[in-house]
C-alpha cells in the first residue's frame, strides 16, 4: 500500500519544480549582479516566471595581440623542444662511501653524457673520494659508473658507463668563446634530488676567476674565465650543463654565491651561480683521455694587486696592470727576474713591486685577466713575454713556464 504521506511530498515536490502558482522570480548569480530577472514564457494561463538553465561561465581572453601571443608560443616551443631533446643525456649522479659498516649514500650530482662510448662529464667534487659511483638516467634505470680522470683545480671529473650506444643521448659541447652576456641560457640537474629540473636564466658575467675547489696542498690556484648565471642552481646541480638556447653546453654548474642556508649548511641559490665554460671542459677531458692528467702552466706569483686598488697609493702613471705580490724562490718569474713587492704584515704594499702591463704584447686588465691568457692558450715549457713597468720605465721579460704543482 501506498504512503499516502509519501504522496503528498512527492505532489508537492513535483509543484515546486514545474514552477507552477505564485512563485517567487529566480536569478543566477550573474543576472543578480547584471540586474536581469528569470527568462519567461507565455501560456495560455499568463505569463510564468521559470528557472534559468544552469549557469555557463565563459572566460574572457587574455588581452594581448596576437602576434605577440605567436612570438610566446614561439619561446615556449624553442624550450620544450631542448628539454626534450637534451634531458635524456643529463644523469643523476649517486656517490656512496665506505662507513665501515657498509657503504652508504653520501652525496648526489647531475652530469651529462659527451660520448656514445658512455663518458660522462660532472664535477670533481660530487665524485672525490667516493668508493662507489651510480648514474641514474632519465628513464629510470641505473649503471654503475667508473673514474676515468679528475682535476681539482677546474673542478671536473670523467666517468664512464658500460651501457649500449643505442641507449645513450649525447649533448654537443658549444664553443664558450662566442658566449655573451645577456644571453638565455637554461639549467637542467638534480636540485635536492629532484632529477630532471629545468631552470632559466641568462650570462650575468663572463670571466669569474673561482679557488680552487679542493686544495692540493700546495696553496690555492684559480680556475679562470668562470661563466656566471642567475639561472636557479641549488645542492644537486653540481655537474649539470649550462646550455644555450640551442641545447648546447656552454658549461658545467659548479658553485653559487650565498648568504642564505637550508639546515646542515646547505647553500640555497641567490641568484648568482658559477659554470665551468665547455671549452675548460673539452681541454680537460682530452687530457684526461690521454694523459689521466691535466699539466697547468706555473708563473710561481703568489697574490697580485690591480693598478686600479693601490695606483693612487704609489701614484703610478700607468692606467691598468697587476701589480706583483710575491714571487715563489726558484719559480719561473723569479728565473727571468720579476720583482715582487715588499708586503707588511698586515697585508700592506710597503715597497711596489713590478706591474705587469701586457702578456705576449697584449694588455692585462688584473690578475684575473692575467690567469685567463695562460691556462687558455699555452702549456708547460712554453715562454712567454711579460711586459712590465718598473722604475718609470718598461721593459720585458722572458719566462718558460714551469708546471703547476700537484
Amino acid at each position: 500500500m501506498i504512503n499516502k504521506r509519501l504522496l503528498s511530498a512527492i505532489a508537492a515536490t513535483a509543484i515546486l519544480l514545474s514552477g507552477c502558482g505564485s512563485l517567487p522570480l529566480v536569478r543566477s548569480l550573474t543576472d543578480e549582479a547584471a540586474g536581469r530577472t528569470a527568462a519567461t514564457r507565455s501560456t495560455e494561463s499568463g505569463t510564468t516566471p521559470v528557472i534559468n538553465a544552469p549557469v555557463v561561465i565563459q572566460p574572457t581572453p587574455t588581452a594581448i595581440p596576437d602576434a605577440a601571443r605567436a612570438k610566446l608560443d614561439e619561446d615556449e616551443a624553442v624550450l620544450i623542444n631542448l628539454y626534450e631533446r637534451v634531458s635524456p643525456a643529463v644523469v643523476s649522479i649517486s656517490v656512496g662511501r665506505n662507513t665501515g659498516s657498509g657503504i652508504r649514500a653520501a652525496d648526489s650530482g647531475s652530469g651529462f653524457v659527451i660520448d656514445k662510448a658512455g663518458y660522462i662529464v660532472t664535477n670533481n667534487h660530487v665524485v672525490a673520494e667516493a668508493d662507489r659511483i651510480n648514474v641514474i638516467f632519465a628513464d629510470g634505470t641505473r649503471a654503475r659508473a667508473e673514474v676515468i680522470g679528475t682535476d681539482p683545480y677546474s673542478d671536473l671529473a670523467l666517468l664512464k658507463v658500460n651501457r649500449p650506444a643505442e641507449r645513450l643521448i649525447t649533448v654537443e659541447l658549444a664553443d664558450s668563446d662566442e658566449v655573451k652576456v645577456g644571453q638565455r641560457v637554461v639549467a637542467i640537474g638534480n636540485p635536492f634530488g629532484l632529477a630532471g629540473t629545468m631552470t632559466l636564466g641568462i650570462v650575468s658575467a663572463r670571466g669569474r676567476v673561482l679557488p680552487e675547489a679542493s686544495s692540493s696542498g700546495q696553496g690555492a690556484f684559480s680556475n679562470p674565465d668562470i661563466i656566471q648565471t642567475d639561472a636557479a642552481i641549488n645542492p644537486g646541480n653540481s655537474g649539470g650543463p649550462l646550455l644555450d638556447t640551442r641545447g648546447r653546453v656552454i658549461g658545467v654548474n659548479t658553485a653559487i654565491r650565498t648568504d642564505n642556508q637550508l639546515g646542515f649548511d646547505q647553500p640555497v641559490n641567490s641568484g648568482v651561480g658559477f659554470a665551468v665554460p665547455s671549452n675548460t671542459v673539452k681541454r680537460v677531458v682530452q687530457a684526461l683521455l690521454n694523459e689521466g692528467r691535466v699539466r697547468y702552466p706555473y708563473l710561481g706569483i703568489q697574490g697580485a694587486s690591480s693598478v686600479a686598488e693601490v695606483g693612487d697609493q704609489f701614484n703610478l702613471p700607468v692606467e691598468r696592470g697587476v701589480v706583483v705580490g710575491g714571487v715563489v724562490d726558484g719559480g719561473p718569474v723569479a728565473k727571468a727576474g720579476l720583482r715582487g713587492s715588499v708586503i707588511s704584515r698586515t697585508g700592506v704594499i710597503s715597497r711596489l713591486g713590478d706591474v705587469i702591463l701586457a702578456f705576449n704584447g697584449q694588455p692585462v686588465r688584473d690578475y684575473e685577466d692575467l690567469i685567463a691568457m695562460l691556462v687558455k692558450n699555452h702549456q708547460p715549457g712554453d715562454q712567454i713575454t711579460l711586459t712590465v713597468w718598473r722604475d718609470g720605465r718598461q721593459l720585458d721579460l722572458v719566462v718558460t713556464l714551469g708546471e703547476r704543482p700537484r
